[in-house]
């Protein structure tokens, strides 16, 4: 082991950083962060001035934090020093300070310090260690501040959902405000009211080819208008309404003669795009490949941590990729420039660097996201990459080539028509030089190029040529109200409205699904009914909390703390004060309401009253109306739901089969393992039936057989469970027989049946039938063979890769154990211990 001791989050990051530190350096992970305010309390004292108390994360079923504690703090204690290795930003600073409070040694006192490099590369390892720092206090106390602003409201606004609406809900700081800005866009679009209007559009000839078309631009000395438009219009401007206003004027501008009034035409450059922050690489991955925020950032974290490159081992492609900042270091801009002038010519390599300014709150510490070593092209790591490492490596190689390289170049050419009192007008583009087009172009929301139009040949033509008119089209159109929000577009909102950074775009974009707030139908989302009355309720009580203002204001406070301009104390006091009088007046409020439902156009198959929408633990389902006299219950089929309803191979949806057992419809259900179809004949009829997801196939309905149940007489059912198939009664709950599967062997302790069992893993297993009365149990097979030296009643037979198949005898006492030869049956005893489960 090294003497010194470095630790970063990832084990994927600790091999890559490894190879570069040489013998005298070990390197563990600590696998994110090891601790956090508890799970089940507030975790802050308010009166001790906002005071938290963080505790060592408990072990879960993913993860065994108190092991990876344990190995950390006895690496340390054989150290002569720690360097503290964790991300550049302010959860890898807070990471920094628990693992110094946490694993450092104090007696005695072992050195530790805090590293920091924006890439894995050789280099930038090195040059970090040499000039090693110290946690950084205000980084911690601005991830501090987050943290406990976050738990305040959370745990204090939750509860008044689960009194008001019910379930498990809970609320967040910054993804109510991004459920907000959904919920207000669908409601702009449901009050949205289109409205009609007209184009003219001639296509024309002109004494060269080709022919082109113009639209219609003025009316004397009125601009044409188009799109929305009020009743107060303009003095400048005229509207055409209506089908019979176009054909008026139509009619009136076939008459006319088409004269070429001007011709201008200008030189138009288009400037390269700075290099990637995270959300316009969230963006533009969203638009180009259709991922999601979070497959961006699943895929960028492993080119950060390293990827394998055969005999150069793990390699860091690209720079830290959670930042907002477009500065590059001069090192890179001098070996891309390098690359561009080898590769592309001295025509496509500016006379001097390209700057690009970062917005105001950027954290300039960091570099944008570029490749590590611009010489490794795309190219060149296309075997070595997985397909979505590929396609977003390529991007941003791209984006940071195209950054440094010259403009495009564009003639634009207008030219403006007249025809008695109207003009119609035509533009044209050209390009004449690519520049950085031949490497990049950015990725568009709407899927068109606002160039679209310009990007047309026009014939050469001079003032006064006259031009034939060809054909003159009426164009009907509609205006359109605002799309709904994709990824891309919600994360764009946030970024401009000063909420959330780029660490957090990710999580919102999850956490806002995960609980059943919005859903994503075709790429957009779309606000769930439940998502709808979360965000009415906690607007109506917190709107001074949960808009985009104040929640901007708060990321400036957390910028300020970080900065070192504010006491993150003083910005809770500030939070809290205003916090804590909105709770009192919720507080009250919610005394007066009811428990929310939310009314629906469904029947109830039962009792034929209304079905209305309510939430419980596992989210909201469909509930009669006449609770509690009927208690039918089904799930809320969604739009973009394939659990919703089964369709064919022509997509047409299918008819659900009628229960297998009683006959009545079965209904779409939730639980705690997903969704379900359960009988409507419930509580009478319990039968159920799995839903297969994704590509799994729909397991079978229970098959009735004709053998008959021991217990009460009635027929046995095969059925499908999470364990695999098994056969009980068909009274099932009322006869909870269940025919289990036997090896022919008595249990020695009570003379049950030996059974065949399955663990929750589903690990098979075997125990005695008289479980729980009995408690015989074993992990290897019982065989129907007494033990030759011992008599036991049966031996125990298991199969390994080293060993091959081998019994062995049950009894503790005693070590009988033999190979079996699985070709022949032929046995040898073996004089060695027996191994035991």
């Amino acid at each position: 082991m090294g003497k010194n001791l470095v630790i970063v989050e990832s084990p994927a990051k600790a091999k890559t950083i490894n190879k570069y530190l040489g013998s005298d350096y070990t390197v563990l992970a600590s696998i994110g962060h090891i601790k956090d305010l508890p799970a089940k309390d507030l975790g802050v004292d308010i009166e001790n001035n906002f005071e938290p108390h963080y505790e060592v994360i408990p072990d879960t079923k993913k993860r065994n934090n108190k092991k990876v504690v344990s190995e950390l703090k006895k690496a340390a204690k054989a150290s002569e020093a720690i360097y503290l290795a964790a991300d550049p930003d302010r959860e890898g600073e807070a990471i920094c300070q628990h693992l110094a409070e946490e694993i450092v040694p104090k007696r005695p006192a072992i050195p530790y310090y805090r590293v920091m490099f924006n890439e894995i590369t050789k280099n930038a390892i090195q040059d970090a260690f040499k000039v090693p720092k110290e946690v950084n206090k205000d980084l911690v106390d601005a991830q501090q501040a987050r943290r406990v602003l976050d738990r305040l409201v959370g745990y204090k606004v939750s509860p008044i959902l689960w009194k008001t609406i019910g379930g498990r809900l809970s609320a967040g700081r910054v993804q109510t405000v991004a459920v907000r800005l959904v919920v207000e866009r669908e409601r702009e679009i449901e009050a949205f009211v289109k409205t009609e209007y007209w184009s003219l559009v001639a296509n024309l000839a002109a004494a060269l080819p080709p022919k082109f078309d113009a639209k219609l631009n003025r009316i004397d000395d009125k601009t044409v208008k188009l799109g929305k438009f009020s009743e107060d219009v303009k003095a400048s401007e005229v509207h055409i309404k209506t089908a019979d206003e176009a054909t008026a004027l139509a009619k009136e501008a076939e008459q006319q003669a088409f004269v070429v009034e001007s011709v201008a035409t200008k030189e138009k450059k288009r400037n390269a795009t700075p290099p990637f922050i995270t959300s316009k690489l969230q963006q533009d991955a969203a638009r180009k490949f259709g991922f999601t925020v979070k497959r961006t950032m699943t895929a960028a974290q492993r080119l950060y941590e390293g990827i394998e490159l055969g005999q150069e081992g793990a390699v860091g492609l690209i720079t830290y990729m959670r930042t907002d900042s477009t500065r590059v270091s001069d090192a890179a801009l001098a070996e891309v420039r390098d690359f561009i002038g080898t590769t592309h010519g001295k025509d496509y390599l500016p006379a001097k660097p390209n700057f690009f300014k970062s917005k105001k709150d950027a954290q300039d510490a960091h570099e944008a996201i570029r490749p590590t070593d611009v010489t490794r092209t795309p190219e060149s790591l296309a075997s070595r990459l997985q397909p979505d490492e590929l396609k977003l490596y390529k991007l941003i190689w791209q984006r940071f080539v195209a950054s440094q390289m010259m403009p495009a170049v564009f003639d634009q050419t207008t030219i403006d028509i007249k025809a008695g009192r109207f003009i119609f007008r035509a533009t044209g583009s050209v390009q004449k030089f690519d520049g950085y087009l031949k490497v990049y172009e950015e990725g568009r929301d709407d899927n068109k190029s606002e160039d679209d139009e310009e990007s047309r040949d026009l014939p050469l033509v001079k003032e006064g040529d006259q031009l034939n008119l060809e054909s003159l089209a009426k164009n009907q159109h509609f205006t359109e109200p605002p799309p709904r929000y994709s990824e891309a577009t919600l994360v764009k909102a946030l970024e401009e409205k000063g909420i959330g950074r780029p660490s957090t775009y990710a999580s919102i974009m999850t956490t806002i699904q995960d609980r059943e707030y919005v859903e994503k139908i075709e790429q957009r989302f779309h606000p769930t009914p439940l998502g709808t009355t979360v965000n009415d309720l906690l607007v109506a009580n917190f709107d001074d909390i949960f808009n985009t203002t104040y929640t901007a204001g708060l990321e400036e406070q957390l910028d300020e703390i970080e900065e070192g301009k504010l006491n993150w104390r003083d910005a809770m006091r500030g939070f809290y004060d205003k916090f804590s009088v909105d709770l009192e007046k919720a507080a009250e409020t919610i005394k007066s309401i009811k428990k929310m439902s939310i009314p629906t156009d469904e029947t109830c198959e039962k009792c034929g009253s209304r079905m209305v929408i309510k939430f419980g633990r596992f989210g909201q389902f469909l509930a009669c109306e006449n609770y509690p006299e009927c208690k039918n219950t089904r799930e809320v089929a969604k739009k973009s739901d394939p659990d919703a309803q089964a369709s064919s191979e022509d997509g047409q949806a299918e008819e659900i089969p009628p229960c297998e057992l009683c006959g009545k419809e079965m209904a779409l259900k939730k639980g705690r393992f997903g969704a379900f179809y359960g009988c409507t004949g419930y509580p009478e009829c319990k039968n159920i039936r799995k839903i297969a997801k994704g590509d799994q196939k729909p397991a079978p309905p229970p098959e009735v057989l004709d053998e008959i149940c021991p217990k009460d007489g009635a027929n046995l059912v095969k059925r499908h469970g999470r364990f695999g198939e098994f056969t009980s009664c068909s009274n099932y709950p009322k006869c909870d027989y269940v025919k289990r599967e036997t090896v022919g062997i008595k249990c020695y302790k009570d003379g049950g049946e030996i059974v065949v069992k399955k663990s929750k893993r589903g690990k098979v297993f075997y125990g005695c039938a008289n479980y729980p009365k009995c408690d015989v149990v074993f992990w290897d097979k019982p065989v129907d063979e007494k033990c030759p030296k011992c008599s036991a009643p049966f031996l125990l037979e298991k199969t390994t890769k080293k060993d091959g198949t081998v019994r062995y005898c049950q009894t503790e006492d005693c070590d009988y154990k033999m190979a079996v030869d699985t070709a022949d049956t032929a046995a040898a005893q073996v004089d060695e211990p027996a191994v035991r489960a």
